[in-house]
């Protein structure tokens, strides 16, 4: 039974996350891993990366990808902050935010399905689109946000509970559990199984594989919009290069987690636990001041890692069906 569990890609991704923490909890200078700043600057900022990945990973079961996340999130961005700047009601300018990000997820996904373009290319085009409109409106300047205005909006989204833990972290558990219940519970979440594993094999099924993936493509959408406004409160500020490199990051979170690039495979526990190591890789290297650079060496290390392992998984895992199957037959008439 423990060489069976063992075989799951999520319990590999959750044992390497626990040795990754060990591993700088001990050995980080001082134990500043550890210290009670670092974790609550973790817990505050692990969830705007986060939160994507999760969107992202889903849409790589269906067999899609995502590139524009970072530039749907700038724009989402400067639209939020625009609207603040005229005097509009932090929730309704929330709202309209939230329907951008929609609305730019749904172009991804008709550009995809009905113009029959692989996701890459459309969401390359897409990412250059967007943040290059982002720089001409902004024309690359700053512009502040008073974090005053709306205390109770601004609390929704960087607040703390019982004054300790940062309100972020909780509407990362709330993505990530709605999410996987809509993967895993729903059959919603059967639907994008099978539009990632054999698109036409779906289809032939009754599933109406452009419906979902654009589904898809707007939670994605829907999650940059959010994200963009927990880190303009956070902050205090937009900035245009806001999410930038965050696209190859989400597609490395979701391969560390087990998600196949071919679609049809993963779950939603280890595109969490995915994610957490890349956040973790990331705020690790920060604490032993080791320079930013190779963070890059690092991740490139892990994804090449992940993908030979979860090889040799998928390998023994399909031996190990072989001989349960060959098993099972023993003894039955006709053998």
């Amino acid at each position: 039974m423990l060489k069976k569990i063992f075989l799951y890609r999520s319990m590999n991704v959750f044992l390497a996350l626990c040795g990754l923490i060990l591993l700088f909890a001990l050995f980080s200078p001082n134990f500043a891993f550890t210290s009670a700043g670092n974790i609550e600057v973790f817990l505050a900022l692990a969830p705007e990366f986060g939160i994507i990945a999760l969107g992202v990973g889903m849409l790589m079961i269906c067999g899609e990808f995502d590139l524009s996340i970072g530039s749907i999130l700038v724009f989402s961005s400067f639209i939020f902050v625009k609207f603040s700047e005229v005097g509009v009601n932090l929730f309704l300018a929330g709202v309209i935010t939230l329907g951008v990000g929609a609305l730019l997820g749904l172009l991804n996904g008709l550009i995809t399905v009905k113009g029959r373009i692989p996701s890459f290319i459309t969401t390359l085009g897409t990412m250059m689109l967007w943040r290059g409109m982002t720089l001409l409106l902004s024309h690359g300047y700053q512009r502040p946000f008073a974090t005053s205005a709306s205390p109770i909006f601004c609390n929704t989204f960087t607040g703390k509970i019982l004054g300790i833990l940062p309100v972020q972290i909780v509407w990362f558990a709330v993505v990530g559990l709605v999410l996987g219940l809509l993967l895993h519970f729903h059959r919603f979440g059967n639907w994008i199984y099978s539009t990632g594993d054999n698109k036409e094999a779906a289809r032939a099924m009754g599933i109406n594989t452009d419906m979902v993936k654009t589904v898809c493509f707007i939670i994605v959408g829907v999650l940059c919009a959010f994200v963009a406004m927990m880190q303009i409160v956070r902050v205090g500020t937009f900035s245009s290069r806001a999410g930038e490199g965050w696209e190859l990051k989400a597609v490395a979170a979701s391969v560390v987690g087990g998600t196949s690039l071919m679609g049809g495979i993963g779950s939603m526990v280890g595109i969490v636990c995915g994610t957490l190591i890349i956040v973790v890789i990331e705020n690790a290297l920060t604490s032993l001041r080791i320079p930013y650079s190779w963070t890059y060496v690092v991740f490139g290390l892990v994804i090449l890692s992940s993908v030979l392992f979860d090889m040799y998984l998928e390998r023994r895992r399909l031996r190990y069906g072989s001989v349960f199957f060959k098993a099972s037959q023993k003894g039955t008439p006709g053998e």
